[in-house]
Order: C-alpha cells, then structure tokens, then sequence
C-alpha cells in the first residue's frame, strides 16, 4: 500500500484484490472454504455500480467516502482491482503516521461461482459479483485476501525473482503536492513490465 500522508489528509493507493489468486481459508455457516476473484468480474461490477463506498473495517457507519463523491477510483486491470482514495478522516490519519493500515478488503455478493474442492476445503471460483464497497483495514481486521499487493508477505508476491510490495510505505508529506505530482516509480515499472507494456 502506497500511503501519501498530507497535514489534512492521507493518500493511498494498492490493490485491494488481486484477480486470479486464492484467499486464506475462510469460516463460514457451511464450513471453511477458499475463494478467487477471476478475472474480468470487478470490471463488469465496476461498470453495473457508480457509487460504491470506502469504509473503515466494513464499518457503515464509518464511511470515508465513495467513487461518486470522487475520492476513490477504482479500476481492474492485469494485476486486479486497484485503488486510489484520498481520506480526511482524522483516525485513519492517525493510523497512517502511525503504521496502523494493514490492508483492504471489500464486500460484494457473488452472481456467477463454479465451486470445487482443494485437499478437503471448499474452493469457490467467483466468476461475477456485485460490489458495494470497499474497505481501509485497520490492525483491529484482518484481509480474507493475504496475497493482494496491499498486505503482501515476502513469500506470496515475487517479481523476477525480487519481492514486489512487503510492507506498507509511508510519506509524509508537507509540500501539499497534487495527485499527479506523487511519483511510485520504480512501482508503476514494475506492473509495467508485468503486463507487457513498455
């Protein structure tokens, strides 16, 4: 996760699920199972939904904006659903300067999943979803998803053999600059290469 902390507002920007790969094993009413997001539903979710909302911890009551207010875009690409927000709330300030963001998540509710099994756990492949918001995880939750690039472990995301995103990276930053002035570059390199392009 990349995090841009302003005096009165903090940027941030990653992955909230990367397409294609499986989820820890989750608990549920019917047992525990792992699920993937295939490739080409948070698109078509993006395009049926305007106004899906940021919250803190899948909080509704703690909303922190929504892609029609405009302090959030979201878009999938080769990698997955990818995030920019920018937050003026004053917790999640405090837990950005403070290394508390862990992650996101999101909530949705699945259209379309062919299911299997995988060494006697349920395995789910979500084929097409509704998406109603997304979240900011705080050290209080954990992600279902510990291999997106926003909560990424040394061992899950490797690129050319080097690790791609380990640990949250925080700025601060008191020079105010505008959204296109933030530079990721080694990053955005990376992902480049990633999905072919030069």
């Amino acid at each position: 996760m990349k995090i841009l902390v302003r005096s009165d507002s903090v940027i941030l920007e990653g992955y909230v699920n990367a397409i294609e790969r499986m989820s820890r094993p989750l608990n549920s009413r019917m047992g525990r199972f792992k699920e993937k997001i295939c490739k080409g539903a948070f698109k078509r979710a993006l395009e049926r939904n305007d106004d899906i909302r940021l919250l803190l911890n899948h909080d509704w009551g703690r909303e922190l904006g929504s892609t029609k207010k405009g302090n959030l875009t979201l878009t999938e690409d080769a990698i997955g659903l990818k995030v920019r927000a920018e937050v003026t709330d004053a917790e999640v300030i405090k837990d950005a300067r403070a290394g508390n963001l862990s992650g996101w998540s999101f909530g949705f509710m699945d259209i379309d999943v062919d299911q299997g099994e995988e060494d006697g756990i349920v395995t789910r492949a979500v084929k097409d979803l509704d998406l109603f918001e997304v979240s900011v995880i705080n050290r209080k939750k954990r992600p279902a998803y510990e291999g997106t690039l926003v909560t990424v472990r040394a061992e899950d995301v490797q690129y050319n053999g080097e690790e791609l995103i380990t640990e949250p990276e925080i700025r601060e930053d008191s020079t105010q600059p505008q959204a296109g002035d933030i530079d990721y570059g080694e990053y955005e390199k990376i992902i480049a290469e990633m999905k072919g392009e030069k």
